[in-house]
């Protein structure tokens, strides 16, 4: 999506405040909503608009604000508001960036993470359509009663806005209100944002205030009245971040199932929109889904089973279980209450059962653990079987070593691996053994310390 007429557009967003609803240490704009930094939300929805230059103002921890910005595109540009003195004066700061900018200017809050593309495309061309110096976002909403009241004069123009704590009984009544997204053109806003003054009960430069002085010089003022009241939900405590964190999620979950993933019950699994499943899967209660984590074809995931950041192959089963930063190949069995750990890769076929751990890891095609077990720093060759309660010992006090387990080696159940070793191809340790050398292939070793088996008379 580009902007209307592809005509420059320059946007500002405000993201300098502590958010002190928010009972935090962390800055308000940092909080993550369904995975992602609210801020990083807002500028993922201005990328595809094409907005350029994108102007973050930032003030408490803006250091660490920069940071996650640049991440994100390194071409993004900072102003600093050193000192909060209100919105007007955030949107100064970032003047000094846009000195030599012509075309229109979007300013907007950095916690509005539901604000979509296509209602600010709306604003924008509102704007160019009416030649308006400024145009806002309004809505009629009876029910918002704490949003800046939008005050018309006896022809229907929009005449100024009032902050809901500056109202009179008349101006509170009204049920128009402002929802704090602005397009503007970049020499009105260099003309009058220094003409705004504190003339408030907090004592603040309003951006608001903008609306009088451009009514009071005869300028064009407009507005685009939306109902998609939701979009320009803000957030400024816990309960506003639960309340979008919902939103978003309600909509992918949506738009999952009209894709053919069948999600039993959406009140109760959790789903971030960077994750990727295939159709016929299927998502039971209880399912935390996050990061880049893909679901191929036909899985049956869950109930009660966390993975992030990990890739699982078509026709999987997961229960019960959590996964992290794993790769899981196609027809692997896994839980209930396992865990896999980064460097965890099952391959086809295999199976991971029940209070097993494994970290760093290859589990090779068909290869069986299926209970009480630990396998760190290892590899497990195909058709291998592991007995309950094996444990591969890859920790000596100061460093970590490996196993090699080869194929279709049976281990023993309650078998110890000291790593660093090597078990040859269909070798087999007897239950309870330590292994502390390397076993031959086809051989059979017992006891503590391990020891080849005495052969048959």
């Amino acid at each position: 999506m580009s902007t209307p007429e592809n005509s420059p557009l320059a946007a500002v967003i405000l993201a300098a405040g502590k958010g002190t609803r928010m009972k935090s240490r962390l800055a308000k704009v940092l909080h993550p909503v369904l995975g992602r930094p609210l801020l990083i939300r807002l500028l993922e929805t201005l990328r595809t608009l094409h907005v350029q230059p994108q102007v973050v103002v930032v003030g408490y921890q803006g250091e660490e604000v920069q940071e996650v910005c640049r991440q994100f595109d390194p071409h993004i540009t900072f102003a600093q508001q050193t000192e909060q003195r209100g919105s007007g004066h955030a949107a100064q700061m970032a003047l000094p960036v846009l000195e030599d900018f012509s075309g229109r200017v979007l300013i907007l809050s950095g916690d509005m993470p539901l604000l979509d593309a296509q209602l600010l495309s709306q604003l924008v061309e509102t704007s160019q359509r009416g030649d308006e110096d400024l145009t806002l976002l309004s809505a009629n909403s009876p029910q918002h009663r704490d949003f800046g009241r939008i005050v018309r004069d006896a022809q229907g123009r929009v005449e100024r806005i009032q902050e809901a704590k500056d109202c009179s009984p008349q101006e509170y009544a009204l049920t128009e209100v402002n929802l704090g997204a602005y397009c503007a053109k970049a020499q009105f806003l260099r003309q009058f944002l220094p003409r705004l003054e504190a003339n408030n009960a907090q004592g603040e430069f309003y951006i608001t205030d903008l609306v009088a002085l451009a009514r009071q010089n005869g300028l064009r003022v407009g507005a685009l009245v939306t109902d998609k009241i939701e979009c320009a939900l803000g957030v400024n405590s816990r309960l506003d971040l639960a309340t979008v964190s919902a939103t978003l999620k309600e909509r992918y979950l949506e738009r999952l199932m009209l894709q053919g993933v069948s999600i039993l019950d959406p009140t109760s699994t959790w789903i971030e929109d960077s994750v990727q499943i295939g159709p016929d899967c299927v998502i039971w209660p209880g399912t935390v889904l996050c990061g880049q984590t893909t679901i191929a074809s036909g899985c049956q995931i869950g109930p009660n089973t966390q993975i992030t950041d990990s890739q699982v192959g078509p026709d999987c089963q997961i229960a019960h279980s959590v996964l992290l930063q794993a790769q899981v190949e196609e027809g692997v069995k896994i839980g209930p209450f396992a865990y896999l750990r980064p460097g965890a890769k099952i391959g086809p076929q295999a199976k991971v059962g029940d209070f097993v751990e494994i970290k760093n890891s290859t589990i090779g095609r068909g290869a069986k653990v299926p209970h009480l077990s630990y396998i760190g720093d290892s590899s497990v060759g195909a058709g291998t079987n592991i007995g309950c309660g094996t444990i591969t010992c890859n920790y000596d006090g100061r460093a970590k070593h490996r196993t090699i387990i080869g194929e279709k080696v049976f281990i023993g159940s309650n078998s110890s691996l000291v790593a660093p070793v090597q078990i040859g191809d269909g070798a087999t340790t007897g239950a309870g053994a330590v292994v502390t050398r390397d076993v031959p292939p086809h051989s059979v070793v017992v006891g503590v310390p391990a020891r080849p088996l005495p052969p048959k008379n």
